[in-house]
């Protein structure tokens, strides 16, 4: 297994948290992890993304130019990474706010409506971890476990008042795909 992951949206919408609950899981599980962040040059409402690899084998570098799956939360960051998705790659759209066809039939496209879904549960800050739900469910490469775990362990402080959504916002996007 090696999984190489661009999650990509605004500055504010959670893809470095997905991030590093993902990589975290993955250090859970005994695996070879790697977390990159990329900011652009505002921090909300700006790009942001990071690239996270999950393998069984010693990682070699942290960057991905080609990328196994992409979560792309808004237009700008679908159409700046699908060209670099691997062929026969996943792609997780956030279908609340991407009304476009990525452009590429070579390749698996599950639409997730993340923000219409954590606006249900009273949050939109959750959209991330909707969706984080849904990449997990599809590919299998943690366990629903360890991200809870991860979730725990992130969320402490004034943050823990929302593990409980957040657990709820993740259950949900499991069923998505």
């Amino acid at each position: 297994m090696n999984n190489k992951l661009i999650a990509a949206g605004f500055g504010g919408q959670g893809m470095m948290l997905l991030g590093q609950l993902i990589a975290y899981a993955g250090m859970l599980e005994g695996k070879h992890v790697t977390w990159l962040p990329s900011y652009g040059p505002e921090m909300r409402g700006g790009t942001a993304n990071c690239t996270v690899i999950v393998s069984d084998k010693p990682i070699g570098a942290p960057v991905v130019a080609m990328p196994t799956e992409i979560i792309a939360m808004n237009i700008p960051s679908m159409l700046k990474f699908t060209p670099t998705l691997v062929e026969k790659g996943k792609l997780f759209l956030n279908s609340s706010m991407i009304d476009r066809e990525p452009g590429r039939t070579d390749i698996e496209v599950m639409r997730v409506p993340a923000n219409e879904i954590a606006d249900e549960l009273g949050n939109l800050k959750v959209a991330n971890i909707v969706m984080l739900g849904a990449y997990i469910k599809k590919t299998g490469i943690l366990s629903q476990n360890s991200i809870k775990s991860a979730l725990e362990h992130k969320l402490v402080g004034k943050k823990k008042e929302l593990l409980e959504l957040d657990i709820k916002a993740f259950e949900k996007g499991t069923t998505l795909v």
